[in-house]
């Protein structure tokens, strides 16, 4: 009897079917959304307003380059105008020592008085003029310019507190403001060697050189 019963368990096991195998579904790929094109800017031509006030500025740009130049001329050589042939810096003269000991008035008096004639203080004025001319006159570096310019006019205001004219306002802090408006604007790319000069390997690493 035994016999019998496992005989039919075992002929019951056999007839019933495997069970299927799970089909899994295949990983369905995501689409990456492809992202839409920058639109291309279009040039648009230049208006004859936009075109005069690039030279304009062009234009104040060199005026202002031609003033420190005539200024690093005139002390370096004595051309007769602000200094006389006997003081100029070739004939052992200071570009230094006239202003800031008769010229100077106010607060900071006693400070330019002080370095009035010093080596180091002809050096660095006369650079600072012969740079400021370079760059402005040929619209390169005109960021440097900016920062050195703006930096010179506004020490020669706090020479001469008051201003003679207006209590606060002179034509110093005017000019180290227009500086600062050149470099913005780009007033180097227009009659001079602005774009050029941006090429330069050292100018793109470097962009405040520009």
């Amino acid at each position: 009897m035994e016999t019998m019963t496992a005989t039919t368990e075992r002929n019951n096991t056999a007839r019933t079917p495997a069970p299927a195998a799970r089909k899994i579904p295949a990983p369905v790929a995501r689409k990456t959304p492809t992202p839409a094109a920058a639109p291309v800017p279009v040039p648009t031509a230049e208006t004859t307003r936009a075109r005069a006030t690039r030279y304009v500025f062009a234009a104040v740009r060199i005026a202002l380059g031609w003033t420190f130049l005539w200024a690093f001329l005139d002390k370096a050589f004595g051309f007769g105008y602000a200094t006389e042939a006997k003081n100029a810096w070739i004939n052992g003269g200071s570009p230094t020592k006239g202003f800031l000991t008769f010229g100077a008035a106010g607060p900071f008096k006693e400070l330019y008085n002080g370095i009035a004639g010093a080596a180091w203080a002809d050096w660095l004025f006369m650079a600072g003029l012969a740079g400021l001319a370079i760059a402005l006159l040929l619209g390169i570096g005109m960021r440097i310019a900016a920062v050195a310019g703006g930096l010179l006019y506004v020490l020669m205001w706090t020479a001469v507190l008051p201003p003679e004219n207006n209590p606060v306002i002179d034509e110093h802090l005017i000019n180290a403001a227009l500086l600062t408006g050149l470099a913005l604007i780009g007033a180097g790319n227009t009659l001079g060697l602005g774009r050029v000069w941006a090429k330069l390997p050292i100018v793109q690493r470097l962009p405040w050189l520009r």
